[in-house]
Formats: structure tokens, sequence, C-alpha cells
């Protein structure tokens, strides 16, 4: 191999390493979605594991009230799920709402919603 192609090779490598960071998989109830009962929960899959103290998810209402129970945890048999517990929700549009810090320490944010339509 060339100097150049180990430089090149490295670098490759080096820059996916530092994108190691804990996006969004996919999420429970979906993102967008709309369905006709409440979730007991929201769950979101992550692409890295996150960390248990760094990390937590919120749901509002579409007055801005926080609406879930208060418990949110980083899954105890995949390090990767975040969730948390809902009470029985009223029809609406809903936001989920995270923070982790991913076991490389970096940390990602985002929202997304989904309806309960009766």
């Amino acid at each position: 191999m060339t100097r150049l192609g180990l430089i090149l090779l490295l670098l490759s490598v080096a820059t996916v390493t530092g994108w190691a960071h804990a996006f969004l998989d996919h999420a429970d109830p979906r993102v967008g979605s709309q369905g006709k009962t409440s979730p007991s929960q929201v769950k979101i899959w992550f692409t890295e594991k996150v960390e248990r103290v760094l990390s937590r998810i919120e749901v509002f209402d579409s007055a801005g009230k926080e609406v879930d129970r208060h418990d949110s945890q980083v899954n105890s048999t995949n390090p990767a799920i975040l969730e948390v517990s809902l009470p029985p929700l009223k029809p609406g549009k809903y936001k989920a709402s995270w923070r982790v810090t991913a076991v490389d320490t970096h940390v990602t944010t985002g929202t997304f919603e989904f309806e309960v339509v009766r």
C-alpha cells in the first residue's frame, strides 16, 4: 500500500469513528404517526448505546404541558433504548423530546410528534 493510500485509509477510519453519535433509529409510537389508542409508553431506539444518568425523554401535549410519568429511563436489557411511561392520553397531538449522551460522550437532542385520534 502506498503512503497516500495508508493516509486516506486512516483518515476514513478516524472520520467514521468521530461520527459515532447516538441518533434516533426508530420510535414507538412511530414518528409522525396517528393511533386510535393511547400508547402506554414512548420508546426510542438509538443507533448507539446511551448513558443511563445523562439521557432523558419527555412527552408534552399541544399546550406544552408535560404529560409523561416522569420515569424516563434507559431500557434494562438494551442500553440503546430510552423509554418513558404515559398515563392514558386524550385525543390530540403530542411531542416527544429527547436528550441523550452516547457512551462516546457526544450529546444529541431531538423531537418528534405523534397523534392520538378517536
